[in-house]
């Protein structure tokens, strides 16, 4: 299992985990409750409820570089370029926009 905490301007929104079932999406419970918080996409309105899905959300998945810039994290950090999830988790702690991705090591796992 891989997990990453999705931010959205600074703040915790949700966790993205990555098990033998697919990829699951859940908005954070105090994220909820703040005062107006936002979606992280269109795609993925806030509720309480989990998204599951067999492949990457297309919405993270677009945050993952493309040519020249993806070609050099392939080269520089050995990512294979099929693994979606480790891609994600290597490229888009500093994404352009409000939503930014980072790993939860197996140690923060609860």
């Amino acid at each position: 299992m891989r997990k990453a905490e999705i931010k959205f301007s600074g703040q915790t929104a949700g966790w993205l985990i990555q098990d033998e079932n697919g990829f699951h999406f859940t908005y954070d419970p105090a994220y909820l409750l703040s005062e107006n918080p936002i979606a992280v996409s269109l795609t993925l309105p806030l509720r309480e409820q989990p998204y599951s899905s067999q492949l990457l959300f297309p919405f993270f998945d677009g945050l993952i570089p493309e040519g020249w810039l993806l070609d050099l994290a392939q080269d520089n950090w050995k990512l294979n370029p099929r693994d979606r999830m480790g891609l994600l988790l290597a490229c888009c702690k500093d994404c352009i926009g409000a939503v930014s991705v980072h790993p939860v090591t197996e140690e923060e796992v609860v």
